[in-house]
Parts: structure tokens; C-alpha cells; sequence
């Protein structure tokens, strides 16, 4: 996932340094050390973030009271605004979900909304729009033509061009909006639920996970943390202690969420009528690739009926297993789901995903992450022992390509308290052409050096870093709002899509993955089941992505007053013979974090995917570790940045438009 900042502050997100309340803009050719500021007290970033939002108002009115004919300072100093502001809000975004102070995720929370409301200013001022909409776009080369007709229209979509008591009532929502995103994505955040279950329930569970597990009184304390929660989802025995866990961990936020997310769909609906969209869905799919809520929705429903034959096929796989155990069964259940595609695998295909468990050591999968993308991209990692961090957890390292240093990035990969619970990556300062360098960080819930991996974890971990590699190797541009990651949303996943491919192949495993005590390379045979056994349940996995694609616009394209647990279990009966992630009873949806960044446009993770499976056909076509490849993607699509249409940059990598026959193939086992 990667992670997006609130709505309101889309438009100034940008790149820099910053230090304590400082303007930082001398700072900009020196090494990364945006994370030194999420290292210090609250008081300090507060004064920071207040100094930005003074820097960024002065800059403005510098900008308005320049004569004609000013063009090139006109927008060195907007790119200076959004740049610095973006930096702030990107900074504030992460420390509200990884610091382990409260009271510095509370000041992370409140820049966040200073900085909403700045950006909502700006974008409501009329002198501003009009100074920037006087910069004669001829005198641009491509690439600044391109931002300077993004950033109008960003504009005239934010409201520029209402009446004032329009823009008056913009900026309340907007406001509103970021309050009730924080509320949302915290309540997920700090609600961990446990269940404390017999010894005897959690048999089947692996013995590394057992002794990390001690119990006490008899019993056992399982989390809805992700390092907790999956192993016990496949390998527990008992039916009840499955059940149990994965009703807690759709009963989190509840009832907090309730009404939050009601007020986030409803606030939401009323911004976009406000500004003259039918629906929030239209508003926010129109800087999409897709264009509109339409073409979103009828991607999803072609990608129902894609998956529908196979997905059927995977549950009646699933059923004739669950008989050998329950006789007459004639209904898999949601928490039996991973539980017997995992016994499927063993036994139709072969694969001991406990013994597969064994060649993925958690440091051995992070070397393995780092060399093959070093190798793939002819750069090299060095680590960073002295960087200024928020948590002992964090490592930092540098990245170069030779001598030339690229940026730095940060990984945060282990599960605490007050931490972000899933897995994203965050932007921390996006690179320009000769002013800043990229910073980046990971933050994810993975077992600790020395614990083992599930296999769907290294997949996870390759895709979080392929948007690092792509934050860090777009930080190229000569304007912050094309540089970096800011493509269109709908493409943010292709790179990170992309890269989770490569732990399937036996080429690359073998780079890394051994054993964790004889240090065996994984055997051709494992590989082969691993395999095979992963074409298993792709057609149910996939349908789910749909599924949750379908929620998500369908919270979106209606108006408010429904209610959300109705839509949920409509959109799933739509989907059978899909049933994984809402029964009576639980709240999915309001433990559905991407509702808050991600909004109406979930569907971006499949709409990725369709791109993502067409790209590799170039690898596969000449090896998954090819330099030669790999080089001409980084080239043409990664460090293009948001430069040029998402459409512009595949069919130059591909030498044509993608399509959907790749995907299509990858359905039907082909």
C-alpha cells in the first residue's frame, strides 16, 4: 500500500527538508535527515509546522505582488510552497501513525490539519490562481506544461471559481474531512484486539510461533496484530479459536467508527455536490486514469465475471476438503477459508507451508529484498548507523547508484503499540532535480530477525518496497508536482504490483532463501509446489480484491443516509460464491483503513494489477533478474515520475497500450 495523504492536502504534496520551524530551502542539496525531525520533542515539530505554514503564506504573497512578466519566479515560488508544505504533511502523516509518543502523534494530528487548512486557502485564493493561470505555458518546456495544467486544474476542482460563500463552505468541509480521516485511521490504529484461548486450541500452530508464544494459566494470548493473526488464521485446528479471532479482528473500531465513517461519507457526498459532482465516486475518479465513476465500475464488474469460474472452482475445492472433516458440510465459513486452502495445498499439491516457512527468516528475506533489487537496478544499499530516528526498531540506509547517492530510505517492520497496523509505505521528502534528494520509509508488522516469514508476508514485503524504489528513483523532476510519486492514484500500484512477483520465481528464491538452521538453499522441488499451489485460490483472492473494490465505490457513489453494513452484505452476496470478510454480527467495514485514503478508488490495487501482469511480460520474456529490462523500466516508467499520463509511460516501456489479456491469461492458468 501506498500511503496517501488526506484529500485537502493533495495539492501541495512536495518534497524538501525540514528543520526545527526554520525555512530549510539552503538544506536542499545536503543527505535526507527528514526523519531527525520525527526523533524530537512535539513542542519542536509543532514550531516547525508553524514556520512552514508562515514561510508558505509569505511565499504566496511574494507571488501575487510580482509584476508581469514574472513567470519563472511566479512559479519557482509556488513549486517552494507546495514543496515545503507537501514535506510537512508527508512528515506529520507518518509521525502520527509511528511515533511511540501519544502526545507527538497528537502534535503530528494537529499539523496535519493546520496544514489542511492552509492548503484548502490556498487553493480557494482567487490571486494566486489567477497569478499562476497568467504564466504563458508556451514559454514551458513538456514536463512544465503538464504541471502547470494539472495544478489549474486542481484549482478549479477544489472551488477557486465559486462565490465566496462556496469557497467559505469548502474550506469548513475540508476541514471537517481531515478531522474525521485522523479519527478514522486512529481508531483502527490503537484498537488491538485479543483473544486468550486453551493451549490445546492452537494446535497445528508452527513451534517457533508456540515458544514466541509462552503460556500462561493454560492459555494463550493471540492479537489481531498481522504477525499473530495469520498463523492462527492457517494453521489452527480448532474451529473456535479461528472463529474467535477472526471475529475480534473484524469487531475493531467498533463501536468507534460508527459514526465516524457516517460522517465521513456523508461530509464527503456533500463536498462533491458542492463543487458540482453527482457523487463523491465522480469527484474523486476524474484525475484517475479512469476518467469517472463509469469506467471504475464497470472495471470492477468485468473483473466479477472474470473471476467467477475459477473462484467457483476454489470454493468447491475448498468444500470437498472441509467433508473429510465434516461430513454433509455443505458451506465453507469465513474463518475456515485460509485455513483449508492451506490443507489444499498440502495435500492436492504438495506444498508444507510450515516447512516452506523455514527458508523465509525474516533478515535473510530483507537481504534477499535488497540485493535482488540492487542487482536488478545496478544500485547499492549502505547502512546508516547514526541516522536520528523515531524508534530503536528503525534502520536506515542509503541508497547509490556508484558513488552518486539517490536518497535514503527507512524501515520500520515490527509491530508495537500506537504503531500503524498494516503494511505502507510512506513519502517523507520527494526528490528534485538538483534541490533535494528522495527520502522514504517502510512501515510494516513482520516478525523479528531470527522469526520465520509466511510466504504471502516476502510477497508483501517485495510489494512495499517497490513504491520505495519508486519514491526514491522519481525524485528526478524539475518541479515537485510532477516529481516523485504523483502519477495518477489508480496507477500508484503498478510498481509495488510488479515487484511481488518476483519472490514466485525459482531464480530469485533461491538468491535467499534458505533454511534457517541447516542454511540449505530451498530445494527445486518446494519451489515447484510453491508454485503450482499459489495458481490455488487465485480466483477467490482475486474476486476478494473486487469485492472490496466494490465496497469501496459503492460507499461512494450513492448519497448518504444508507446504511454501511447493508451495502457490505449486498455488495458480498453480489460476489459469491465470495464469502470471507462480513458476517452478522461483525463490523468489517470499520476496520477497513483504505476507506479513509483510498476513499472510493480501492479498485486501484486490481486496475494496478491488470497493468502490472502486461509489464512483466517483458521480464518473463527475458528473465526475471534481466539488467537490461529492468533498466529500461526504470527509465521509462519509474523515474518519469507523474511527468507524463500513467497511460504515456507503459505504452513507452511496452512499445504499445496495455490491455487486459495479460491478467486475463494469469485467470485462466495460462
Amino acid at each position: 500500500m501506498r500511503h496517501l495523504l488526506p484529500i485537502a492536502l493533495l495539492a501541495g504534496c512536495a518534497t524538501t527538508s525540514t528543520t526545527k520551524g526554520t525555512n530549510d530551502m539552503t538544506l536542499l542539496t545536503q543527505t535526507p535527515k527528514a526523519a531527525s525531525l520525527l526523533s524530537g520533542s512535539a513542542a519542536d515539530f509543532t514550531t516547525t509546522c508553524d514556520g512552514v505554514i508562515t514561510r508558505a503564506r509569505a511565499a504566496v504573497e511574494e507571488l501575487k505582488a510580482l509584476p508581469a512578466g514574472n513567470d519563472a519566479k511566479v512559479l519557482a515560488l509556488y513549486d517552494e510552497v507546495v514543496t515545503i508544505t507537501g514535506n510537512m504533511g508527508a512528515r506529520a502523516g507518518l509521525g502520527k501513525e509511528v511515533s511511540p509518543d501519544e502526545k507527538f502523534r497528537e502534535a503530528c494530528e494537529g499539523c496535519e490539519q493546520k496544514l489542511s487548512a492552509l492548503d484548502v486557502e490556498l487553493s480557494l485564493d482567487r490571486g494566486l490562481y489567477d497569478a499562476l493561470a497568467k504564466v504563458d505555458q508556451k514559454s514551458l518546456d513538456p514536463v512544465g506544461a503538464f504541471w502547470l495544467f494539472k495544478t489549474l486544474r486542481e484549482f478549479r476542482r477544489a472551488g477557486v471559481d465559486r462565490d465566496e460563500a462556496t469557497r467559505a463552505k469548502v474550506k469548513a468541509l475540508n476541514e471537517e474531512l481531515v478531522k474525521l480521516g485522523q479519527n478514522f485511521g486512529r481508531n483502527i490504529r490503537d484498537d488491538v484486539r485479543k483473544v486468550e484461548l486453551d493451549v490445546k486450541e492452537l494446535d497445528g500452530l508452527p513451534a517457533d510461533w508456540l515458544a514466541a508464544h509462552p503460556a500462561k494459566d493454560g492459555k494463550i494470548t493471540v492479537t489481531t496484530n498481522t504477525p499473530d493473526y495469520l498463523p492462527t488464521m492457517i494453521y489452527a485446528k480448532s474451529v473456535k479459536a479461528r472463529e474467535a479471532l477472526w471475529r475480534a479482528y473484524r469487531e475493531r473500531a467498533f463501536p468507534q467508527n460508527v459514526e465516524v465513517l457516517k460522517s465521513l461519507l456523508a461530509k464527503r457526498h456533500e463536498l462533491a455536490t458542492l463543487l458540482g459532482y453527482a457523487n463523491w465516486a465522480a469527484y474523486v475518479t476524474e484525475t484517475k486514469m479512469t476518467k469517472n465513476a463509469e469506467t471504475a465500475r464497470d472495471f470492477i464488474e468485468k473483473g466479477r465475471v472474470a473471476t467467477l469460474t475459477r473462484a467457483e472452482r476454489d470454493m468447491a475445492a475448498l468444500l470437498e476438503r472441509k467433508k473429510k472433516d465434516v461430513p454433509g458440510a455443505t458451506t465453507v465459513e469465513p474463518w475456515e477459508h485460509q485455513f483449508f486452502e492451506d490443507r489444499v495445498k498440502a495435500e492436492s499439491y504438495g506444498l508444507d507451508t510450515q516447512a516452506l516457512r523455514a527458508y523465509f527468516e525474516y533478515g535473510a528475506v530483507k537481504q534477499g529484498v535488497m540485493d535482488i533489487t540492487a542487482k536488478l537496478f545496478g544500485i547499492r544499499y549502505q547502512r546508516v548507523s547514526d541516522a536520528a530516528v523515531w524508534h530503536p526498531d528503525v534502520e536506515t540506509w542509503d541508497l547509490f547508484e556508484g558513488d552518486k547517492l539517490l536518497g535514503r530510505i527507512h524501515l520500520d517492520m515490527h509491530p508495537r503499540d500506537g504503531k500503524y497496523k498494516h503494511a505502507a509505505q510512506f513519502g517523507m521528502t520527494t526528490g528534485v532535480a538538483g534541490k533535494a534528494l528522495p527520502e522514504g520509509a517502510l512501515v510494516c508488522n513482520f516478525p523479528r530477525a531470527g522469526e520465520l516469514m509466511q510466504h504471502s508476508e516476502v510477497e508483501t514485503f517485495f510489494h512495499e518496497f517497490g513504491h520505495l524504489l519508486h519514491e526514491i528513483f522519481a525524485g528526478r523532476q524539475q518541479w515537485a508536482g510532477v516529481s516523485g510519486i504523483r502519477t495518477e492514484w489508480d496507477f500508484v500500484e503498478v510498481p509495488s504490483m510488479l515487484l511481488q512477483e518476483w519472490p514466485l520465481d525459482g531464480a530469485v528464491l533461491k538468491t535467499f532463501a534458505k533454511h534457517h538452521q541447516t542454511h540449505e538453499t530451498i530445494p527445486d522441488a518446494l519451489v515447484e509446489q510453491l508454485k503450482r499451489a499459489k495458481e490455488f485460490g487465485v480466483g477467490v483472492d482475486t474476486r476478494r480484491q473486487f469485492f472490496l473494490s466494490a465496497v469501496s465505490l459503492s460507499f461512494h457513489d450513492r448519497a448518504p443516509g444508507f446504511e454501511t453494513e447493508a451495502v457490505l452484505k449486498e455488495v458480498q452476496d453480489k460476489f459469491l460464491p465470495f464469502r470471507r470478510e462480513w458476517a452478522p454480527g461483525t463490523h468489517f467495514e470499520l476496520g477497513f483503513g483504505h476507506l479513509d485514503g483510498y476513499s472510493a478508488i480501492y479498485y486501484t490495487y486490481q486496475w494496478s494489477t491488470v497493468i502490472a501482469k502486461d509489464l512483466l511480460t517483458q521480464f518473463r520474456a527475458k528473465g526475471m533478474l534481466n539488467g537490461t529490462v529492468a533498466t529500461q523500466y526504470r527509465k521509462q516508467v519509474l523515474e518519469a515520475g507523474g511527468s507524463k499520463e500513467a497511460g504515456v509511460l507503459v505504452q513507452d516501456f511496452l512499445g504499445r497500450p496495455y490491455s487486459f489479456d495479460a491478467f486475463q491469461a494469469w485467470l485462466d492458468g495460462k
